[in-house]
């Protein structure tokens, strides 16, 4: 163990962040790579968006066995096996040529990604004191973002210089690398059993069931809202490039690349967010706001977006940045409220769950409206359901402040 203890919670928190980071960098290059993926194997956007799809609903699936595995066996392990598998899929996307088969490993590829988030976050809990773990969930998110920065940076060059196959070669190695980094570092930074935060209570999930969990918290319309969060934050993500390409007629590499400002729009967004929850002191009410005004960029988006690609592009990064925001709050900081109940890591697996819900909703759900509606309808979709997600998070505040005072006494 690191005897100092400001060393210690540094390096984990670095080493978490590398690990969120690469498996930002192994989830969505297909994603980024889409446009040119349909362009040069002549499929239609609903064809290449039914990987996406897979690879969402097995995600979103198998966040619910993660979730469960790491509170029944050290998190270690389950995220060296997912860093491992994740860049195994890596490396077969760019061997294969046809969509059908790319589309099953695609789907392999969300149940190797889902060992990731819910065994970190009881890593993080268990070796953290509150202030730290704060610390810490800004900072993985923020990691994050650099790794979707990456990937909007990687793929267009990637096309440029070598075609779009290198775009799932890089990822594989770097996936390869930060599995062992982990599983040599993480040991060291590890807090002895007796050290850990006592907040944390591993034995204590049998005395009160996840349903009773559930109704006292009031996570049902929190999970609503986190669905609807997961439709905007990785739909618009999804569908920019193509949106850009048709509508402005830029070529892919260049619509691709101005996805890039999208991530980057959201790590000032977290650092927002997580501001502004520590003036109203409540994740939930800075959720609604956050919500509320993704609902007025859609709005604007719906009413001035045709005048130019500028008015999308920032209309667009308001509204994914609101939503990283969100994320951080609702999928990264509440889990730790359940740390009493033993419950850190399957609570943080059921929310994510429900993001990728919505994320696997979007993607074909909104390649499907806009094919047969247009891009200004669809639009019109995004600011709706951010306005259902700003009800859904105002009409919980009281609630969660009734089961967090609870839980503090």
């Amino acid at each position: 163990m690191i005897q100092s203890e400001k060393k210690r919670v540094g390096a984990l928190i670095l080493l978490c962040c590398v690990v969120y980071f690469t498996s930002y960098l192994t989830r969505h290059n297909y994603a980024a790579a889409l446009a040119e993926i349909v362009r040069s194997m002549g499929i239609t956007k609903e064809q290449g968006s039914f990987a996406i799809t897979g690879m969402f609903i097995t995600y979103g699936l198998g966040q619910l066995l993660s979730g469960w595995l790491g509170d029944k066996i050290h998190p270690r392990y389950v995220i060296f096996g997912g860093m491992l598998a994740t860049a195994a899929c890596n490396l077969g996307m760019g061997l294969l040529s046809d969509i059908g088969s790319m589309t099953a490993l695609w789907c392999v590829n969300g149940v190797a990604q889902a060992m990731l988030w819910p065994p970190l976050v009881r890593v993080m809990a268990e070796n953290m004191g509150s202030d730290d773990y704060r610390r810490a969930s800004l900072w993985v998110s923020i990691a994050a973002s650099f790794g979707s920065i990456a990937v909007y940076l990687m793929v267009p060059g990637c096309i440029a210089l070598s075609g779009w196959r290198s775009s799932f070669f890089i990822p594989a190695a770097i996936g390869i690398a930060a599995a062992f980094l982990w599983m040599l570092v993480e040991p060291v930074c590890e807090l002895a059993d007796k050290q850990r935060p006592t907040r944390y209570d591993s034995d204590s999930d049998h005395r009160v069931s996840m349903g009773r969990i559930i109704l006292l918290s009031g996570l049902i319309p929190i999970m609503l809202a986190i669905v609807l969060q997961g439709m905007l934050r990785d739909g618009i993500t999804t569908w920019m490039p193509t949106y850009i390409t048709e509508t402005y007629h830029l070529q892919t590499g260049a619509s691709i690349l101005t996805t890039v400002v999208l991530p980057i729009f959201s790590i000032l967004s977290i650092s927002a967010a997580s501001w502004l929850q520590s003036k109203v002191r409540n994740d939930l009410t800075a959720s609604t706001i956050l919500f509320a005004l993704a609902c007025a960029a859609g709005a604007v988006l719906y009413l001035f977006g045709s005048s130019g690609a500028a008015v999308s592009v920032v209309c667009m990064m308001l509204i994914t940045g609101c939503m990283h925001g969100i994320n951080m709050l609702l999928i990264s900081r509440l889990p730790a409220f359940f740390a009493q109940y033993g419950r850190v890591s399957t609570i943080s697996g059921v929310l994510n769950t429900f993001t990728y819900i919505g994320s696997a909703a979007s993607a074909y759900g909104f390649a499907a409206v806009s094919q047969r509606m247009g891009w200004t309808f669809t639009i019109g979709m995004w600011a709706v359901i951010a306005l259902l997600g700003a009800a859904c998070c105002g009409g919980s505040i009281r609630r969660w402040k009734k089961f967090i005072s609870a839980s503090a006494e």
